[in-house]
């Protein structure tokens, strides 16, 4: 009975995969806003899903959308259901965190395929604060962070508060690297890709690595996600993900939008 069950199995799994290929594009969930990663102006994701559809012989539809409450509700929305307006899902979602605990909370999705790992940094004026090693540098210093982001926790709650008085609220890490960038700032806490994005490498802005309490030091893994029964998709993604980190591609990608690309 087990060996009936996986050969009724195979085919569907190969009917879904053949349905793309024969529709010739590959649909891709992309966050709206996540630079540098996505945004109307593109992005790495974007790139990124151009490349892969490529190594499938696909071309690219782009469903962009803005996150959920959580991502339980971007996987259910993008992946395996469809949003309940009729939005999605995409064939695969770009951006997932590769977590354990996420993965044993959707077991309707794969995740896999890990290509970036984020960190939380600090960017600073080097010309108003010439070195860093711990908050207390920040002290008396105008600093930016995004709103309801990890970076905005850490900071507000370090050391019982330590540097509050510091601390800028700004809707969106991009516009906090703008103030930055215009003067109006001294530093800036956020992603290292949000950081790197904006500064392309000026030598004026360099990053430090702060230590906090509540802070992952190794930081996150984020990959690609289908439904479950999509395993030759999955697999097709993943040799096509893995080809272009064997030749270079997906640097030069990363390399186009001034982020280090950051092996998980």
């Amino acid at each position: 009975m087990l060996l009936l069950a996986l050969a009724l199995a195979l085919p569907a799994a190969h009917a879904d995969l053949d349905k793309i290929k024969q529709s010739g594009v590959l649909k891709v969930a992309v966050y709206n806003d996540m630079q540098p990663f996505s945004s109307k102006e593109g992005g790495i994701d974007i790139d990124l899903a151009k490349a892969l559809a490529g190594k499938l012989g696909l071309g690219v539809a782009l469903l962009p959308f803005e996150a959920g409450e959580n991502l339980n509700d971007d996987l259910r929305n993008m992946v395996w259901k469809g949003h309940y307006l009729g939005y999605g899902p995409a064939d695969v979602l770009m951006h997932v965190p590769v977590d354990k605990g996420l993965m044993a909370e959707n077991k309707r999705v794969t995740i896999f395929a890990p290509y970036y790992r984020d960190r939380v940094r600090l960017v600073r004026d080097v010309r108003k604060i010439p070195s860093c090693e711990s908050v207390d540098c920040l002290m008396g210093k105008k600093v930016g962070v995004e709103k309801v982001s990890l970076a905005a926790m850490l900071l507000l709650g370090e050391q019982d508060g330590k540097v509050r008085d510091s601390v800028k609220i700004y809707d969106t890490a991009a516009a906090a690297m703008e103030a930055f960038k215009a003067g109006e700032l001294d530093a800036v806490l956020a992603n290292q890709s949000e950081i790197e994005g904006a500064v392309r490498g000026d030598a004026n802005y360099p990053l430090s690595e702060l230590s906090f309490q509540r802070l992952p030091r190794q930081g996150w893994i984020v990959g690609l996600a289908v439904k479950k029964d999509n395993e030759e998709l999955a697999k097709a993604l993943q040799a096509a993900a893995n080809d272009l980190e064997a030749t270079g591609e997906m640097a030069k990608i990363f390399a186009k939008h001034g982020v280090t690309p950051t092996k998980p």
